[in-house]
Protein backbone atom coordinates (compact mmCIF):
# COMPACT_ATOMS: atom_id res chain seq x y z
CA UNK A 1 0.00 0.00 0.00
CA UNK A 2 1.44 3.18 -1.14
CA UNK A 3 1.85 6.19 2.22
CA UNK A 4 0.35 9.83 1.04
CA UNK A 5 1.28 12.80 2.50
CA UNK A 6 -1.02 15.22 3.56
CA UNK A 7 -0.85 19.30 4.62
CA UNK A 8 -3.99 20.94 6.87
CA UNK A 9 -4.49 24.15 4.89
CA UNK A 10 -5.44 25.97 8.27
CA UNK A 11 -3.54 24.87 10.49
CA UNK A 12 -0.17 23.95 8.36
CA UNK A 13 -0.06 20.36 10.05
CA UNK A 14 1.85 17.96 7.67
CA UNK A 15 0.82 13.72 7.99
CA UNK A 16 1.35 10.78 6.43
CA UNK A 17 -1.13 8.02 5.57
CA UNK A 18 -0.91 4.32 4.63
CA UNK A 19 -3.61 3.97 2.49
CA UNK A 20 -5.10 1.84 -0.20
CA UNK A 21 -5.02 3.53 -3.95
CA UNK A 22 -8.68 3.17 -4.01
CA UNK A 23 -9.29 4.01 -0.43
CA UNK A 24 -10.97 8.13 -0.70
CA UNK A 25 -8.37 10.92 0.50
CA UNK A 26 -8.49 12.33 3.95
CA UNK A 27 -9.96 15.61 4.68
CA UNK A 28 -10.01 16.04 8.67
CA UNK A 29 -6.86 17.61 10.48
CA UNK A 30 -6.67 15.47 13.84
CA UNK A 31 -5.09 18.80 15.48
CA UNK A 32 -7.13 21.65 14.53
CA UNK A 33 -10.12 19.18 13.32
CA UNK A 34 -10.70 21.32 10.66
CA UNK A 35 -11.72 19.87 6.77
CA UNK A 36 -8.90 21.37 5.25
CA UNK A 37 -6.51 18.17 4.14
CA UNK A 38 -4.99 18.33 0.76
CA UNK A 39 -2.73 15.88 -0.68
CA UNK A 40 0.57 16.64 -1.43
CA UNK A 41 2.91 15.59 -4.25
CA UNK A 42 5.65 13.27 -3.24
CA UNK A 43 8.97 11.41 -4.59
CA UNK A 44 8.96 7.68 -4.76
CA UNK A 45 10.47 6.24 -2.41
CA UNK A 46 12.51 3.45 -4.31
CA UNK A 47 14.67 3.50 -7.69
CA UNK A 48 14.91 0.94 -10.35
CA UNK A 49 18.31 1.05 -11.15
CA UNK A 50 20.54 -2.15 -12.32
CA UNK A 51 20.02 -4.55 -15.21
CA UNK A 52 16.36 -5.95 -14.38
CA UNK A 53 13.69 -6.21 -16.40
CA UNK A 54 12.54 -2.90 -16.50
CA UNK A 55 15.27 -1.98 -17.76
CA UNK A 56 16.01 -4.32 -20.70
CA UNK A 57 12.67 -5.09 -21.74
CA UNK A 58 11.43 -1.30 -22.75
CA UNK A 59 14.74 -0.13 -23.93
CA UNK A 60 14.15 1.49 -27.70
CA UNK A 61 17.54 1.67 -29.94
CA UNK A 62 20.59 3.05 -28.09
CA UNK A 63 18.50 4.97 -25.41
CA UNK A 64 21.37 4.93 -22.10
CA UNK A 65 20.83 2.80 -19.03
CA UNK A 66 18.83 4.67 -16.20
CA UNK A 67 22.21 4.13 -13.52
CA UNK A 68 24.66 4.20 -15.88
CA UNK A 69 26.43 6.73 -18.73
CA UNK A 70 27.18 3.77 -21.64
CA UNK A 71 24.27 2.59 -24.17
CA UNK A 72 22.55 -0.82 -23.32
CA UNK A 73 24.34 -2.03 -26.82
CA UNK A 74 27.84 -1.19 -25.32
CA UNK A 75 27.61 -3.41 -22.29
CA UNK A 76 26.69 -6.48 -24.55
CA UNK A 77 29.41 -9.18 -25.02
CA UNK A 78 31.83 -8.72 -28.00
CA UNK A 79 30.88 -11.13 -31.08
CA UNK A 80 33.63 -14.05 -30.84
CA UNK A 81 35.40 -13.84 -33.94
CA UNK A 82 35.64 -16.74 -36.40
CA UNK A 83 38.67 -18.89 -36.49
CA UNK A 84 41.02 -19.75 -39.44
CA UNK A 85 41.07 -23.05 -40.15
CA UNK A 86 43.63 -25.40 -38.93
CA UNK A 87 46.73 -26.02 -40.67
CA UNK A 88 45.62 -23.33 -43.54
CA UNK A 89 47.99 -20.35 -44.31
CA UNK A 90 47.00 -17.13 -45.26
CA UNK A 91 47.33 -16.33 -48.46
CA UNK A 92 49.89 -13.86 -49.89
Amino acid sequence: MPIYSYQCQACGHVLEALQKISDKPLTDCPVCHQSELKKQLTAAGFRLSGSGWYETDFKKEKRKNIAGDQPLESKAKPEAKPKEAAGSTPAA
